[in-house]
């Protein structure tokens, strides 16, 4: 979802240059053609259709434009990937409880983490909503990414 408040902008002292929007990032509520860019950050793992998200993302883009997701992502290294995992299942739901009071919430963040499909089969989903020259970068070994693709 297009997530964002009025009192967010103000808060950062920025809502002169934004149109602050809440709405649903499969049915946007923007003409075709509309940006030169779509970012999105730790927000397309919870879109219940994601190919829905991505054909919205390519149709609101103008030609030209370009697509950048940042997402958790799937650590491909299996010695870091097992310290990783300790860490995820072990640490963060205790840290949520003991922090916020709520383990739930930070067990299903660590399971969507886990759904979410991993850097190559994501491309390749970016790639099939019509995106071309589709890339991702490996940040911290691969925790999370940043997908790329452009509307040409």
């Amino acid at each position: 979802a297009v997530v964002s408040t009025q009192s967010t902008g103000e808060k950062l002292g920025i809502n002169s240059h934004f149109s602050w929007v809440e709405g649903n990032a499969e049915q946007l509520q923007f003409p075709d053609n509309s940006f030169d860019i779509y970012t999105i950050a730790y927000g397309i793992r919870n879109v219940t259709h994601i190919d829905r998200a991505l054909a919205e993302a390519y149709r609101v883009l103008k030609p030209g434009g370009k697509f950048a997701c940042l997402e958790f992502s799937d650590v491909p290294n299996p010695v870091i990937s097992q310290i990783y995992d300790r860490y995820s299942f072990d640490v963060i739901p205790v840290l949520g409880q003991l922090i916020a009071e709520d383990f739930e919430s930070y067990k299903y963040l660590v399971e969507s983490i886990r759904k979410f499909p991993a850097q190559r089969q994501f491309a390749d989903m970016i790639a099939e909503a019509g995106f071309s020259v589709v890339n991702y970068e490996n940040l911290t070994f691969g925790v999370t990414a940043i997908h790329t693709g452009y509307k040409l």
